[in-house]
């Protein structure tokens, strides 16, 4: 009975339209992340375009796209690097410090090598056990 009240295309055309609003949604946000993290507007001008966007939303979306759609680009870009530099030092950091196990290994090697008397190794085990 459903299905004779509500054609196939029926629902086709509401799941686009569904799919069509979310997205709007998502770019809503977007923009509105954009427009609080963007660097080169005052406070003035993120308040106009707020403002337009609040008031005029889907006209205002597609005009932030179209004027500052680029800029937009380019700040994910700068920040999803910015973000990679971010891993790679910490990778680096941590993979470099070998832990406790490593550093009590060079601290024994230098005792048998002399380089360290037994005091120094003591205390240099200390420092690294605490």
């Amino acid at each position: 009975m459903l299905a004779y009240d509500y054609p196939v295309m029926g629902v086709f055309w509401s799941m686009l339209y569904f799919f069509i609003f979310f997205i709007w949604i998502m770019l809503l946000f977007r923009i509105f992340v954009d427009i609080f993290r963007s660097h080169d507007l005052g406070g003035v001008a993120k308040t106009l375009w707020f403002i337009f966007v609040i008031v005029l939303p889907f006209l205002g979306v597609f005009i932030y796209v179209i004027v500052r759609g680029k800029s937009m680009g380019e700040r994910d870009m700068a920040q999803a690097q910015a973000q990679n530099e971010a891993f790679k030092t910490y990778v680096q950091q941590t993979a470099s410090t070998g832990g406790t196990a490593d550093e009590l290994a060079k601290l024994a090697e230098l005792l048998n090598s002399g380089a360290l008397s037994q005091a120094e190794f003591d205390a240099a085990k200390a420092k690294v056990l605490s």
